[in-house]
């Protein structure tokens, strides 16, 4: 093999590359530190497929197939977990002191120094798909590392003393294998393994007779752990010591916050536990800025929202609401819009409980209502700080929402969120609130519902028609004749036949006819019916557009907006 060519000039050689994409890769690879490759791939420029082709028939390196190898542990633990994961590779087969490895990279020079350093052995280098390399790893070091943690638990189950760090630097962990008591080692694998898996929760369940753990990904819970209930306390303190919070005290729900630092990405978590029959629930939510921040291009608004919403959000002052339930992605969407908004002329201010993320150029206020700062008296002193933008983290009360309405009527542009069920809800609930119609018409210029819908695997996306008595054949209607997708289910995708979320929404704008709806106190049926007559799309016909391009399944549209109709 002539390590010295580099996989960008190949590529561009085969003619899958323009030396000008490879140039706008290249910066971009400086910027965000990934292979050359994934960036290629995230950029839209070749596929993994075109890659392994390259590689493989130009250099003749071996192609292998993971899964197709029975991994032996004491092989596989040759490569520390940190390294392995830095350069994607793992060790398939050895042979006397020659040892194959699987790399996602086989023509970075430094990797193959690294790993032939770590191990001793001659590296043989095969190529192999990232996706099949992390696969592998998270699945091997994840049981290894549990069944070592509760080796260790057998023999320490209440040791929690030794866990108490200043800093929770997992790479650091990882890197030189000192990860202290086997409660230290459990909340960090589980921790790194819920990052990995895309994950935005982390339950631990006591039961009777286990603890349950389970991940929330792509917003459906799974099953991934069960462990005896003698570990529940060690776990709990250890979660506790790192969130701040009273080990001490397990008869009263508790909040904490910490941070970690993983794979060079600093990410927040959120700590809540509640006293249950048998024991301590803990939940962890998982704020990993990188997937949080997004620009509006990556909200899932199709083409005609985007612009309406973009229009929106152009206006000098006004109210704009995001509506929808829980976890249908209102922050995120804030942020982002939030992001686009900043610049040096304009002071951004929000109030927020709790402030998620630090935005850059933006001033957060984080709600305090142990010392009388809620969201009423914070608006109020926001409006005393020389403000063009506001962000209202939710409109929860009627002295909340008069305060904002009268914001937008001053000249100031307000953002803010209700859970309501449809942006026709939303107008309804400010006049239920006490807020008069004509501020709600003075002040009000758009609303956006929204819910987030699985995305079907890429990997295992096959076309089908729905039959006779499914629920999704009955749903559609006069949308029976088209074509849609699902996904077969695969390991990518863990066999659920969905990886990643989007966004479906609906857009109301305020027309003079729903002004006059308004001021007549109307029905949200006929605001709605005014709304839709006026070319607004509704949840429902977002949904079927998406899944219609192949984006997401109807049994997905049903899922999360079924009740709207």
């Amino acid at each position: 093999m002539d390590g010295k060519r580099r996989l960008g000039d190949l590529l561009v050689e085969a003619g899958m590359l323009t030396p000008e994409q490879l140039e706008k890769a290249l910066n971009e690879q400086k910027r965000s530190g990934e292979r050359l490759g994934k960036v290629l791939t995230r950029l839209g420029y070749v596929s993994e497929k075109d890659i392994l082709e390259v590689l493989e028939f130009q250099l003749g390196i071996p192609k292998v197939v993971v899964e197709d190898y029975q991994l032996e542990p004491e092989v596989v633990r040759l490569i520390p977990e940190r390294l392995a994961r830095r350069h994607m590779a793992i060790p398939v087969r050895r042979d006397g002191n020659r040892l194959l490895v699987a790399m996602a990279d086989p023509l970075n020079l430094t990797a193959l120094d690294d790993l032939r350093l770590a191990t001793g052995f001659e590296i043989i280098p095969a190529i192999a798909s990232e996706r099949e390399i992390e696969t592998a790893l998270s699945r091997f070091w994840q049981s290894f590392l549990e069944n070592q943690a509760m080796a260790g638990f057998e023999e320490t189950a209440a040791d929690t003393s030794a866990a108490a760090w200043d800093s929770f630097d997992l790479d650091e962990a990882a890197e030189t294998g000192i990860e202290g008591a086997p409660a230290v080692q459990l909340v960090n694998r589980l921790i790194a393994q819920a990052v990995r898996a895309r994950a935005s929760d982390i339950h631990i369940e006591p039961q009777e007779g286990s603890v349950l753990v389970r991940f929330r990904v792509d917003g459906l819970l799974r099953e991934v752990l069960r462990l005896p209930p003698g570990v529940l306390s060690s776990l709990t303190s250890r979660i506790k010591i790192m969130g701040g919070m009273d080990i001490a005290e397990k008869r009263l729900p508790q909040d904490g916050r910490f941070q970690i630092t993983l794979e060079r990405r600093s990410i927040d978590l959120r700590v809540s536990t509640m006293p249950t029959v048998y024991g301590e629930k803990v939940v962890l939510r998982i704020l990993d800025k990188k997937t949080m921040l997004l620009t509006l291009d990556k909200l899932g608004f199709s083409p005609a929202t985007k612009e309406q919403y973009e229009s929106l959000i152009r206006s000098t002052y006004g109210m704009i609401l995001i509506t929808g339930p829980t976890g249908s992605g209102k922050t995120t969407t804030l942020y982002a819009t939030l992001n686009a908004l900043s610049s040096p002329e304009k002071n951004i201010i929000t109030i927020e409980d709790p402030v998620e993320y630090l935005l850059p150029g933006i001033n957060q206020v984080q709600v305090n209502p142990k010392v009388g700062l809620d969201f009423a008296a914070g608006l109020r002193a926001i409006l005393r700080q020389d403000p063009d933008i506001i962000m209202v983290g939710e409109i929860r009360d009627r002295e909340t929402a008069d305060i904002a309405v009268r914001a937008a009527t001053t000249g100031h542009l307000v953002f803010s969120t209700l859970h309501t069920n449809d942006a026709a809800g939303a107008v309804t609930r400010l006049l239920d609130m006490g807020v008069e119609p004509f501020l709600v018409n003075s002040s009000l210029i758009g609303v956006v519902a929204q819910r987030l819908v699985r995305l079907i695997c890429p990997q295992c996306r096959e076309p089908y028609e729905p039959a006779p008595g499914d629920a999704a054949y009955a749903f559609l209607g006069e949308n029976i004749d088209k074509k849609f997708y699902r996904g077969r289910g695969c390991r990518q995708c863990n066999y659920t036949g969905y990886q990643g979320r989007t966004a479906i929404q609906e857009i109301l704008v305020m027309t003079d006819e729903i002004r006059s709806l308004v001021a007549a106190k109307a029905p949200v049926t006929e605001i709605k019916k005014a709304a839709v007559a006026g070319g607004m799309v509704t949840l429902r016909e977002d949904g079927l557009l998406k899944a219609g391009q192949g984006l997401t399944t109807v049994e997905e549209v049903i899922r999360v907006s079924m009740g709207e109709f």
